[in-house]
């Protein structure tokens, strides 16, 4: 048995913060370029300020989920990150204060892992694939890695 694997970056435009992107019919264009069975497919984002979560896609709902983040990790609360008095580290020219975006992060995750069954993305009835934006202080290019593995 040969193990064959693709990966395919696809590049996402954000606006603001939190902001829920339905990544799915994308990740679902890969996985059936990819011709792959069976096997897992993960869906990884390149950044620590945005998170790969599956959930509903109602927008009710998705409002709920953008206001629960605000107030666990509320973006005008001060955070040592967002002092460039007193940080050091990681600083870049155009640095921007987002300490928020990160502890909303430590809350969601970096990736996450579908089975592949006979061609088809296991997601159940509601489930959709999102790349949340968590740092909003301007608009973003994202990078999100679909990896798919499978005999």
């Amino acid at each position: 048995m040969t193990t064959k694997s693709l990966v395919s970056r696809l590049v996402i435009e954000t606006t603001r913060a939190p902001e829920f992107v339905d990544i799915t019919d994308r990740v679902l264009d890969q996985v059936r370029a990819s011709g792959a069975r069976d096997g897992l497919v993960s869906v990884y984002s390149m950044h620590t300020t945005a998170a790969i979560k599956i959930n509903e896609h109602e927008p009710l709902l998705i409002k709920d989920m953008e206001e629960f983040l605000c107030r666990l990790a509320a973006p005008e609360a001060y955070y040592r990150h967002n002092d460039f008095t007193i940080r050091t580290v990681n600083m870049t020219e155009d640095e921007c204060p987002n300490g928020h975006a990160h502890c909303q992060q430590l809350l969601m995750s970096t990736s996450e892992t579908l089975p592949l069954i006979d061609g088809q993305l296991m997601l159940g009835q509601w489930q959709r694939i999102f790349m949340i934006e968590l740092d909003g202080t301007r608009p973003r290019t994202r990078e999100v890695l679909v990896t798919v593995v499978a005999a």
